[in-house]
């Protein structure tokens, strides 16, 4: 699937506006509003995840944009989940954010997209949420927390909003959230991010392919943080175990490769042709794409960051001629609406 042409004006068209073609997609940054920030401190868990929200607006992230080469900006909502065992609380500041999101997109076409929150862990509440973001705001997708209050991706319970996600051929993107339960002692030492976000990631990840949720729901696609954290090496251990769990009964029959299938990553995060390399043991060139993380880190060094990646990119042998499959036509083909879909073929 890789090889195949992906028209500059196909990608420049699916973007819109005046997002030019070799532009940057971005699928990795996040908006933190204020009424979100509200409901975290009404609640005492604007620490939640081990360190503080950065600052966000609008023009500032324009800003960044514009001097880093991005074209277009995926948006999602950042961890926490803004859940506090009030559904309704929940619901309202998803469906603020959401809607906000939405008049961001229409007040600036082609230059912000965004995958909806949802309110979980209530699953009938968020697949009620999916429905109305996708079908009527024009979500690009939905963003799924690794858990939520606990909830981890790949439950049972779960599946019905799958269903739903599936029925609608949906990008999910994950976000790593803090692990329930948490090491508190361990989480004050190390940041989060440093390991327990890569390693919550792996844990969902994990969780979905022996669920075999990914062939179970075939028309979904998801887009894995982090430069794949550390499923590179997860994938062939839970590869070489999954024959003595089966011979034992402890497990299901499994198709890993399937699953892997629907699988895509982003580069946000600490790229490097040593990661790309690693990352291209599990998976092809077309499903990596291009993240910053955008504002967890300031934009001065998301830039230089991005500049590096190019410079890398252009000098190794290999990973030179995926360069643009990686920075915008990758995320160009997996965003592309269904009517340009049908035009295109």
């Amino acid at each position: 699937m890789w090889k195949k042409t992906i028209s500059l004006m196909a990608i420049s068209t699916c973007m819109a506006g005046n997002v030019v073609a070799q532009s940057i997609i971005d699928v990795h940054c996040h908006n933190i509003l204020p009424f979100y920030m509200e409901v975290l401190e009404k609640h005492d868990a604007a620490m939640d995840e081990g360190f503080p929200l950065p600052a966000w607006n609008v023009g500032a992230h324009l800003k960044f944009m514009e001097e880093a080469g991005i074209g277009c900006s995926i948006l999602t909502m950042p961890a926490p989940q803004p859940y506090f065992d009030d559904t309704e609380e929940c619901q309202q500041t998803t469906r603020r954010y959401n809607e906000y999101c939405a008049k961001l997109k229409a007040e600036y076409p082609g230059k912000f997209r965004f995958c909806a929150s949802l309110p979980l862990p209530d699953v009938n509440a968020a697949i009620t949420e999916a429905v109305y973001a996708l079908d009527t705001l024009g979500a690009d997708g939905v963003k799924l927390a690794t858990n939520s209050r606990g909830q981890y991706l790949g439950n049972e319970e779960l599946d019905p909003l799958m269903k739903v996600l599936d029925e609608r051929n949906a990008v999910i993107i994950l976000h790593p959230h803090k692990p329930v339960p948490v090491n508190e002692e361990l989480m004050a030492a190390l940041p989060l991010a440093a390991y327990e976000y890569p390693a919550e990631t792996t844990r969902a990840i994990l969780n979905m392919l022996v669920r075999n949720v990914l062939v179970r729901y075939p028309h979904v696609k998801v887009i894995v943080p982090h430069c794949g954290s550390f499923l590179p090496l997860a994938i062939p251990r839970i590869k070489a175990l999954i024959p003595a769990l089966q011979a034992k009964g402890m497990m299901n029959e499994v198709n890993i490769e399937v699953n892997l299938s629907r699988l895509y990553y982003d580069l946000a995060g600490a790229a490097s042709p040593t990661i790309i390399h690693s990352m291209l043991t599990i998976t092809s060139p077309d499903h990596i794409l291009y993240g910053s993380d955008y504002p967890y880190q300031p934009a001065e060094v998301l830039t230089e960051n991005l500049r590096r990646l190019e410079k890398d990119l252009s000098e190794d042998k290999e990973l030179s001629a995926y360069m643009e499959m990686f920075l915008w036509k990758n995320a160009g083909q997996l965003f592309l609406s269904p009517p340009l879909k049908s035009a295109l073929k």
